[in-house]
């Protein structure tokens, strides 16, 4: 039997926002394997198991730069250690710095990146030293995404903790910032159910099918149950599907038709989403240090 540790319980926690027993109790049927315990916590309790699956987990800002064209542009992540330091201005300048780099030099990764010139003349990675040095924190860049359209670009940012960049055809400037700004808050996976990756699709109906057998559902509806299941997922993750947030009666597909528009891509980043934020405890750190 795998070895259940008390790290393995507390990422599954994290995961589901379910208590310790319910979640070390799966980690034990699952023997150890962390994905197949969250599947299973799902089958049992619903869609409560994933609500805090999208939890941000560091610190730092999403900027945004569009030339005046609206013809290139990009999003960037730019991280640092704490939220005190994310909300300085010379970070914030810092990372507007690289956005503008990633649009002019059109580098293949991040590590192309940080060579790449500034306006200043001094290298991308000449000024996250320079930062570092003035506000004592490690600072990277962690990813970008960079679009070049025949069509326009329009940007949204949520504060600094959510980019959109959109590239649509059509339309008007007010249509792209109620698209943006629509991503941002209903965070599609996906343009339409051709984008969407078929493990998800495939763990929905895993899902379907065994919260079926549970409910007593015959053998033979299964399949129907799992299907319905799986279009409906992907009407919720889908942006041309997706009731437009300003307007619920109206789609976004709809929405660009009645606009004579399309969109081509669209991209989100969330500042730290996927990264494991690292938890002090104070107090213990204050307990060791007086027994010193």
């Amino acid at each position: 039997m795998a070895e259940i540790t008390a790290k393995m319980v507390a990422e599954l926690r994290e995961a589901t926002g379910l208590g310790m027993m319910e979640c070390k109790k799966a980690l034990v049927e699952t023997e150890g394997d962390v994905k197949k315990a969250e599947e299973l916590l799902r089958i049992k309790s619903g869609n409560k198991a994933s609500k805090m699956a999208g939890r941000t987990a560091a610190e730092g800002v999403v900027v945004a730069y569009i030339t005046d064209d609206k013809k290139t542009g990009a999003i960037v992540e730019v991280n640092c250690e704490t939220d005190f330091v994310g909300k300085d201005e010379g970070f914030a300048a810092f990372a507007r710095a690289v956005a503008k780099a990633v649009v002019e030099s059109n580098p293949a990764d991040v590590e192309a990146l940080a060579a790449a010139p500034t306006d200043s003349g001094e290298t991308v990675e000449d000024l996250r030293k320079a930062i570092i040095a003035k506000l004592g924190e490690n600072m990277t860049l962690r990813r970008f995404q960079r679009y070049e359209t025949a069509g326009q670009l329009a940007a949204y940012l949520h504060g600094a903790k959510i980019g959109v960049l959109v590239d649509y055809t059509g339309g008007d400037e007010q249509l792209g910032k109620d698209l943006a700004m629509h991503i941002a808050a209903a965070k599609p996976k996906a343009l339409d159910a051709s984008g969407v990756d078929a493990e998800l699709i495939e763990t929905e109906r895993r899902v379907a099918i065994e919260r079926a057998k549970e409910a007593g559902k015959k053998e033979e509806m299964l399949d129907k149950i799992a299907e319905g299941t799986v279009q409906k997922f992907l009407k919720e993750v889908t942006l041309l599907n997706q009731p437009f947030v300003k307007d619920d009666k109206v789609t976004i597909e709809q929405l660009v038709k009645s606009k004579s528009a399309s969109v081509n891509r669209f991209a989100m980043l969330v500042v730290g989403e996927g990264i494991e934020k690292k938890v002090v405890d104070y107090a213990a750190e204050v307990a060791a240090a007086a027994q010193l």
